[in-house]
């Protein structure tokens, strides 16, 4: 799922105290000869708000049985983000389909200005101060996967260091 990214560091669900947060439910409908059938799609991401996070979708004709899928998937797609003392390292943004994030590290005290699904995926990861904008589509499935995007490419000083194969004082004063 991760393959474009450099450095993605996978997780393995066991041992973490992950917390779920539904983003959203559909109701969706297929039209048969017979008539229609409906059924419900839901968003889940769970984190363990210490840098870990995961999203997936899950499909049923109940609710209940979505959401439990959705959770389910999450868990298998965990990645760890990095973070600098509750917020992000850099500014970054973000774009998958017709939806644009871009997000950017806050002093400390700012808390969440975010909305919707990138909040959940933001407090997920256990971010306390940002600022975030969402632009183009509104649609949860795009938002939650360009915030994904987004907080993939991040890179923190100790990485940008061991890429460039120089020392950590040298990274910042260039």
């Amino acid at each position: 799922m991760y393959q474009k990214y450099k450095n993605v560091e996978t997780v393995k669900p066991g041992g973490l105290d992950l917390k779920d947060r539904l983003v959203g439910i559909q109701r969706v409908t297929k039209v048969t000869k017979g008539g229609r059938a409906f059924g419900f799609s839901a968003i889940v991401v769970v984190g363990d708000e210490n840098g870990v996070v995961g999203s997936g979708l899950g499909k049923s004709k109940e609710v209940a049985t979505a959401i439990a899928k959705a959770i389910e998937d999450a868990k298998k797609n965990l990645i760890r983000i990095p973070l600098n003392k509750g917020t992000l390292p850099h500014e970054q943004k973000g774009k998958y389909g017709g939806a644009r994030v871009y997000i950017q590290p806050a002093s400390h005290g700012t808390g969440v200005i975010a909305g919707g699904a990138v909040r959940a995926v933001l407090e997920s990861v256990g971010v306390q101060d940002v600022l975030s904008k969402s632009q183009g589509s509104s649609n949860p499935h795009n938002v939650v996967k360009a915030t994904f995007d987004a907080l993939l490419q991040l890179r923190d000083a100790g990485t940008v260091a061991k890429q460039r194969g120089v020392s950590l004082d040298k990274v910042f004063k260039g």
